[in-house]
C-alpha cells in the first residue's frame, strides 16, 4: 500500500531506453507481490508447476526482468529484511485482508463468477520465505545482483541511491521518496493495458518517472514536511488522520514551523507517536555493505531450476538466458562483462 502521494507528486512520462546502462534498484517484495497478482489464469488461479507449488513468481522475475536487461537497464533487487515494530499493525490488518479476500475468491469461482473470482485472487495474494528464497535462487542463476535490506526494502533502495550506488529506485509505491529517493521510477515491471477494479474499463499503463527535488521544490516544501504529509495521510507506520487527503495535508504542513504543529493543526488522534515515524524515514536501518556487480547468467542453472524442477519451457528459458548473456556481451557501452559489472 505505501503512503498515497500520486495526487501531488511531479510526475513524467518515462521512456525505458532512457534508463540504458542504468542500474535500477526494485523494491522486490513490492514487484514479487505484482507478479503473484497478475500472473494468474482467468479464475484467479495463479501459475502452478506439476507439482502444485506456485511459480508464478518466477515467471514474473524472469520474464520481466529479462526484458528489463534487453533494454540495458541494470536491475538490482532489493529484499526487505525484519519489518519494524511501527509496521506490526499494518501486517496485521493485511493478513485479514488476504484471508478475506481468500474465502471470496473460492465463493466466486464455485458460483462461475469468473470476474469476480480473479479479482478477490489477485488481493489474496501471499508471499511465503519459500517464494522469496527461491526469488533469489533465480536471481544468482540469471547472473544478478541483489540485497537484503536489514528492514524496509524502499529505505535501503533510497539510500543506494542517494550514495550513488544505483541510479534511481523502481517500486509502485511513493514510500521511496519519504526515504529520501532522489528518483522513482513506476511501472517498470509491469506493462499494457490494466482493467480499472469495479469497471469495465481499461487503461494503458506507462512508466512514469517522479523527481524528488522537482516534486519538492513545486509544493513548496521540503522533504521533512513530505514526511509529515505521510504522517498526516497515512502510511505503513500509521492510520493517518480521517477526512485528510494529500492536498488538505499539503496546506497543513506548509503553514507549520515543526511536526507537533502540523499533527496539532490535523486535529487527529494518533495511535502512533508521530515523532516516531518520521524518526525511522529520516533514519531507517541501513545496509553499507553492498554488492551491485552483474555476472553471466548460467543457462545451465537456469534450465535446472525453471524446466527440471518447476516445469517451464525448455527452448524458451534457454532462449531467454542466451539473449541475456548476449547483452551482457555486447559492445558499445557494454564492450565486456568487466563494464557491464560497474
Amino acid at each position: 500500500m505505501g503512503v498515497q502521494l500520486g495526487d501531488i507528486v511531479v510526475k513524467e512520462k518515462l521512456e525505458l531506453s532512457s534508463l540504458a546502462g542504468r542500474k535500477v534498484a526494485i523494491d522486490a517484495y513490492n514487484a514479487l507481490y505484482q507478479f503473484l497478482s497478475i500472473i494468474r489464469q482467468k479464475d484467479g488461479t495463479p501459475l502452478m508447476d506439476s507439482h502444485g507449488h506456485v511459480t508464478s513468481h518466477l515467471s514474473g522475475i524472469f520474464y520481466r526482468t529479462a526484458r528489463l536487461l534487453e533494454i540495458g537497464i541494470k536491475p538490482i533487487y532489493v529484499f526487505d529484511g525484519k519489518p519494524p515494530a511501527l509496521k506490526h499493525r499494518t501486517i496485521a490488518e493485511r493478513v485479514e485482508v488476504r484471508l478475506q479476500a481468500s474465502e471470496k475468491w473460492q465463493k466466486a469461482k464455485a458460483a462461475g463468477d469468473l470476474e469476480g473470482a480473479r479479482k478477490y485472487a489477485q488481493a489474496s495474494s501471499r508471499l511465503t520465505g519459500e517464494m522469496v528464497a527461491e526469488s533469489k535462487e533465480l536471481l544468482e542463476a540469471m547472473g544478478l545482483p541483489f540485497v537484503q535490506a536489514p528492514s524496509e526494502g524502499e529505505a535501503q533502495a533510497a539510500w543506494m541511491a542517494r550514495e550513488h550506488k544505483v541510479d534511481l529506485c523502481c517500486s509502485q509505491d511513493f514510500d521511496a521518496l519519504l526515504f529520501g529517493a532522489p528518483q522513482l521510477a513506476r511501472n517498470l515491471t509491469i506493462s499494457g493495458r490494466r482493467k480499472l477494479p469495479g469497471k469495465d474499463v481499461y487503461v494503458d499503463v506507462e512508466p512514469e518517472l517522479i523527481d524528488l527535488e522537482a516534486s519538492l521544490k513545486a509544493l513548496g516544501i521540503d522533504r521533512n514536511k513530505l514526511i509529515w504529509i505521510g504522517i498526516l495521510i497515512g502510511t505503513d507506520f500509521n492510520e493517518g488522520v480521517k477526512g485528510i487527503g494529500p492536498k488538505k495535508a499539503l496546506k497543513i504542513v506548509q503553514g507549520a514551523g515543526n511536526l507537533a504543529e502540523a499533527v496539532e493543526a490535523s486535529k487527529g488522534e494518533f495511535e502512533v507517536e508521530p515523532s516516531e515515524i518520521e524518526n525511522f524515514f529520516l533514519h531507517p536501518p541501513i545496509e553499507e555493505n553492498v554488492n551491485v556487480e552483474f555476472g553471466m547468467p548460467d543457462r545451465k542453472k537456469l534450465v535446472e531450476f525453471l524446466c527440471r524442477k518447476h516445469d517451464f519451457s525448455e527452448e524458451r528459458i534457454g532462449g531467454v538466458a542466451d539473449a541475456i548473456a548476449k547483452k551482457a556481451n555486447e559492445k558499445g557501452e557494454q564492450s565486456s562483462l568487466e563494464r557491464w559489472s560497474q
